[in-house]
């Protein structure tokens, strides 16, 4: 990631343990904390998200993006992850930063920013979490088991997952594909990174993004 402004690799304790966390841009003013969307997704998505926040520093603002129990870097085992814990650990990373916070939440991100103390939540295509469990279901049941795309998800998880509603309540901001029959706050046009065959990234998609983030934390209308 040579080249990103004022990228550091930091840590946050939440109540289960040290987790790790990207940090972009400055350590002053606003600070976007995102959620990645569940599982494969994130994998998907990683680096279309690391893109956005990318352009977020060269505007100015900063973000993190943390590793989640049992994602990426952590060293809990994705079998033991639980959206309970997910969520206490997200408040925590949002905790960690001085001045106003954000949240951005993708998909299933939307999920995980329930207990967080935010000023705002910004959301693109937001999923509930009986869609999450719908296609968790698919994939488990198309590998016999509990795997799912090649994640071993808990029961606890799927439990947790029934039922779940991204946050509505305070600032918000939904935004989805212009494919995207659901009521948004904008349609941007863009392919669906999370259906990607492997990771990949939508350099257009992502400056709007970016763009529409600068914007709804400035307070301005787009």
């Amino acid at each position: 990631m040579a080249g990103v402004p004022g990228l550091t690799i930091e840590h946050y304790d939440w109540p289960g343990g040290r987790e790790a966390m990207l940090r972009f841009g400055p350590p002053h003013g606003p600070t976007m904390v995102a959620a990645l969307p569940f599982f494969e997704e994130a994998n998907r998505t990683r680096a279309a998200m690391v893109d956005v926040l990318r352009q977020l520093a060269v505007r100015g603002i900063g973000s993190i993006l943390p590793d989640l129990p049992g994602t990426n870097e952590s060293l809990l085992a994705t079998s033991d992850a639980t959206l309970a814990a997910w969520r206490g650990a997200f408040a925590a990373a949002c905790a960690s930063v001085a001045g106003p916070v954000h949240s951005i939440g993708w998909r299933a991100g939307a999920l995980v920013d329930a207990e967080a103390e935010v000023a705002s939540r910004w959301y693109l295509a937001p999923q509930t979490g009986d869609s999450v469990v719908r296609e968790l279901g698919r994939l488990q049941r198309a590998g016999g088991g509990d795997d799912a795309g090649g994640n071993a998800i808990s029961a606890a998880m799927m439990a947790q997952l029934a039922g779940a509603q991204p946050t509505t309540a305070g600032a918000l901001r939904v935004v989805r594909l212009d494919s995207d029959p659901k009521v948004a706050d904008r349609k941007l046009p863009g392919a669906p990174l999370w259906r990607a065959a492997e990771p990949t990234i939508d350099h257009p998609l992502q400056t709007l993004i970016a763009e529409d983030i600068v914007a709804w934390l400035a307070g301005g209308d787009t």
